[in-house]
């Protein structure tokens, strides 16, 4: 396994520049992203240019003298959403980061299943996160059979023809409608082998989810992996449970990403890497900082500490 780094984590530098300082600390692969979500603007691909010769012919020059790969092209975004300019955004870059990776020879683009209205539509997107309320049950049967379930199939299908050498690994968070192991079980109904997951355990820690249970289950799916933690305050937990609509406060929220080895402990992640590895994943862990209480740069340095720790720590026991 080989540390890289999502070039969201470092937004305040240009692209020329996240290589220049990800390269300096030996971390050559890197995972840069085009999607809707993210710093704004875009910090290091513009979606008017990149597909672009002059545009692509500059960014080759710069992997070569950094001596950087792409790892994924990520694309992340709601692919979904039910306001038709962002839907047609999000799809957009999608399309635009899978032509760049068939382009730069890349395998692996990164985003998530999207997540529609319901059966009533309306301008936001619908959460489909229970099924106990009234008028509630059939929130997520209805976007899998409506909307999520065929974009996919018809996506799968247009990979296949058009991007042969891509597998599409999905990202499973709260907010879309794919975001845990049962509802990726449903997506794979509709898809081939070209659509595959994007394992970030810190996803799972907050929701109560063992993450090697996920890699237990779909092991065989996993065509990238992001390097993120979690961690949770079990008094403030106890108080407000892990549901909370503030912005994640360190001071406040019942639960924060942060840098990794700094939520759960190096034992967890070693069990969490060696889970990886047995699936039959050894590829890139890449680094996401999403830390409220760094920056871009030291948060990522503190990750790329914390996995070093674990990855030393599996070799150990290897």
């Amino acid at each position: 396994m080989r540390i890289g780094v999502y070039s969201d984590s470092l937004p305040h530098l240009d692209r020329r520049a996240m290589f220049q300082w990800c390269a300096e600390r030996g971390f050559n692969d890197i995972e840069i992203g085009v999607g809707a979500w993210g710093p704004w603007p875009r910090p290091h691909l513009d979606i008017k240019t990149v597909g672009t010769a002059k545009e692509r012919d500059t960014i080759a020059g710069e992997m070569r003298e950094f001596g950087i790969r792409f790892s994924a092209i990520n694309a992340a975004g709601n692919l979904l959403h039910p306001d038709a300019a962002k839907r047609a955004d999000a799809q957009a870059r999608f399309e635009a980061a899978v032509d760049l990776a068939v382009h730069f020879k890349v395998d692996r683009v990164i985003t998530m299943s999207g997540c529609p209205a319901g059966k009533g539509g309306g301008a936001l997107s619908i959460f489909p996160c229970w099924a106990t309320s009234a008028d509630d049950e059939r929130i997520f049967q209805w976007q899998m059979e409506n909307e999520v379930g065929p974009w996919w199939r018809q996506t799968s299908t247009w990979l296949a023809r058009n991007a042969p050498k891509v597998m599409v690994c999905l990202e499973m968070h709260p907010g879309v409608t794919i975001f845990n192991a049962a509802g990726f079980g449903e997506l794979t109904k509709y898809v081939d082998r070209n659509v595959g997951l994007n394992l970030d355990p810190s996803h799972f820690w907050w929701q109560g989810i063992d993450p090697v249970s996920v890699v237990e289950e779909w092991g065989d799916r996993i065509g990238h992996a992001h390097g993120k933690d979690t961690k949770l305050y079990p008094d403030r937990i106890r108080k407000h449970g892990v549901l909370h609509f503030a912005p994640p406060d360190p001071l406040k929220a019942p639960w924060h990403f942060v840098s990794c080895g700094e939520g759960q402990d190096d034992a967890t992640w070693v069990r969490f890497l060696k889970a990886l590895r047995k699936a039959g994943y050894d590829g890139v862990i890449s680094i996401e900082h999403e830390d409220p209480r760094y920056d871009g740069e030291e948060g990522t340095s503190r990750s790329a500490a914390g996995l070093t720790r674990a990855l030393a720590q599996m070799a150990e026991a290897a």
